[in-house]
């Protein structure tokens, strides 16, 4: 393609590719070696690359948890979880390996212990019928900073959501 219709679709998205600003998450699945998945979220993108292999996409303001495992022979060199609120155009943002540009970490654990913490809190939330990506984002920071103080993090209620629900529909 040459001239004005080259012109035409720089800065455009491929026809079946991710929307501007979406961020990207590379995820790998090698059963025993190498496991990346998306704990929940709401995935505006995805694309199979092979077998092992995919990557998927996240709307700006989007909320997502990004599940990282890993062993060798001697096993688990590493067990983490990033619960992680996708940036939009502008905003500033943390990086994060496999995460592209990056986002804003609400919640991070990183050893088994902690992970499995984190993954009993998130099905707490789902046993409440409430999505956890429709989680208060700072619920989730809460969760982070009790967790790293040793302590135990406050359930999320019903009522809490409710609130936060109002709270966001009013735009505060």
């Amino acid at each position: 393609m040459t001239g004005e219709a080259a012109r035409r679709m720089r800065d455009r998205p491929l026809p079946d590719g991710p929307a501007p600003f979406t961020t990207l998450v590379d995820l790998t699945w090698r059963q025993r070696k190498i496991e990346h998945w998306i704990r929940f979220g709401r995935k505006s993108y995805e694309q199979i690359l092979d077998r092992h292999r995919s990557v998927v996409g996240f709307a700006p303001n989007s909320t997502f948890a990004f599940v990282r495992w890993a062993a060798n022979d001697y096993g688990t060199i590493i067990s983490r979880i990033d619960v992680v609120r996708a940036i939009g155009r502008g905003e500033p943002f943390q990086t994060l390996p496999f995460v592209r540009p990056g986002g804003e970490i609400l919640l991070k654990a990183g050893s088994w212990p902690a992970v499995e913490r984190v993954l009993k809190h998130i099905d707490a939330v789902e046993t409440l019928g409430i999505d956890p990506s429709d989680v208060d984002p700072d619920h989730w920071r809460h969760v982070h900073n009790r967790q790293r103080a040793g302590e135990t993090p406050s359930a999320y209620t019903p009522a809490r959501h409710e609130a936060w629900l109002k709270r966001r529909r009013t735009g505060q």
